[in-house]
């Protein structure tokens, strides 16, 4: 059997480095033909040279610039056993775009953070390619763009994200015009009794400490305001093309079900597992077969109780700008997007209050006139949205 080509792009970040745990484990049916990273070389400099497994299929790299990409070379002339003879790393958008359209590549895992994923994930759908999709800037801010690409190349988009590859497995075999409604499963995150006036003290360490799952300093200040909750909506409504009417969030604070889908009967098929992304990785990497995974199965009579709220809109505002920027349309759920994006590094950084996330969103948001989701709209919103924000950095413009 002919394994699946894969190229991940964004091959050092979370999602990246455990793509690359899953593929290890299945040499026979997976080959990781093409890595793409940003701008430092170390991570791939130690990543090629602990896995020679992968020095053996790897046959492109990118770089997001030409200093990294001459690092990475000079540690390829320098390591003689290396992977393949001549490989060089390549820098830049257009070597980017050449990796994912490669007509070696049958996968391309797109990790990469950003709007700018855009680009490279619409050229891998036009050429044919799968893309398991784990960046969610890519359908926020060009849903429907995306959606009919990948329709109109035959090409399909796997979701990565728990929540939609549980709604995803849920799905098998079930008709579209069944579906009730869509749910959403949230952990509520380090802050979900806290009460309102405290909030706008909470430091960025405080906000670091999720309480269920390991990510990055991004998502996991997204999932304290509920902004990821929000950012998942607006990808569930362009993956599963459902009505933002019809898909509903719940927090659940143990993180064992993943998310859920209601028939029209009034059935409800959950998806329950461990909090370990290398799941959904693996399922979308590998579908339509499962295999084995190295992961803690779940006890259920250990886990004991299951409990579900409804979210606290009052407190976390983030969310209805969610469906606030769905029901304006166009480029608002790009501008939503960066503009949370920039405002979560500047409250990391310490310029702006927790508080102040949502607030600034919900400013520029109003601001924006949305215009028709192109590609060349959506890159200038998202630009405009991020200049916007920064802009409203100082306190006495809040």
């Amino acid at each position: 059997m002919k394994p699946k080509h894969v190229a991940i792009v964004g091959a050092t970040g979370s999602i990246g480095r455990q793509t690359l745990d899953v593929a290890r484990r299945f040499p026979d049916e997976l080959a990781v033909v093409g890595l793409a990273a940003g701008r430092r070389a170390a991570p791939v400099i130690e990543t090629l040279a602990s896995s020679p497994w992968l020095r053996r299929t790897v046959r492109r790299i990118v770089m997001a610039d030409e200093d990294a990409a001459e690092q990475v070379n000079d540690a390829l002339r320098a390591g003689g056993d290396g992977p393949g003879p001549g490989l060089t790393a390549a820098a830049g958008r257009s070597a980017l775009v050449d990796l994912v359209t490669a007509d070696h590549v049958d996968l391309v895992v797109m990790a990469m953070v950003g709007a700018e994923a855009l680009i490279p994930t619409l050229a891998a759908l036009r050429a044919g390619k799968d893309v398991a999709l784990a960046t969610k800037e890519v359908l926020v801010a060009g849903g429907q763009l995306v959606m009919e690409t990948a329709r109109r190349a035959g090409a399909r988009i796997l979701p990565v994200d728990s929540e939609h590859n549980a709604i995803f497995q849920c799905l098998q075999g079930e008709r579209m015009s069944a579906v009730h409604r869509l749910v959403l499963t949230a952990s509520g995150g380090p802050f979900r009794t806290t009460p309102k006036e405290e909030l706008a003290s909470v430091t960025p360490e405080q906000a670091l400490r999720h309480p269920t799952w390991s990510m990055g300093a991004k998502v996991t200040v997204d999932s304290a305001t509920l902004m990821n909750k929000g950012l998942e909506v607006i990808e569930a409504r362009w993956l599963f093309d459902v009505e933002a009417e019809r898909i509903d969030v719940v927090v659940h604070p143990q993180s064992i079900v993943h998310s859920c889908v209601e028939f029209a009967d009034g059935s409800i098929l959950a998806h329950l597992g461990p909090t370990d992304m290398r799941i959904p990785i693996q399922y979308a990497l590998l579908y339509p077969r499962r295999g084995e995974a190295p992961v803690q199965r779940l006890s259920l009579s250990e886990v004991g109780r299951l409990t579900f709220e409804p979210p606290d809109r009052d407190r976390f505002p983030a969310l209805d700008l969610a469906y606030e920027a769905l029901r304006r349309g166009g480029t608002a759920p790009a501008v939503l997007n960066a503009a949370n994006e920039v405002a979560v590094e500047l409250f990391l950084a310490g310029r702006i209050g927790f508080a102040d996330i949502p607030r600034m969103v919900e400013r520029v948001l109003a601001d924006h006139v949305p215009q028709a989701a192109d590609l060349d709209n959506i890159l200038a919103a998202d630009g405009w949205a991020r200049r916007a924000v920064r802009s409203l950095s100082s306190a006495a413009a809040l």
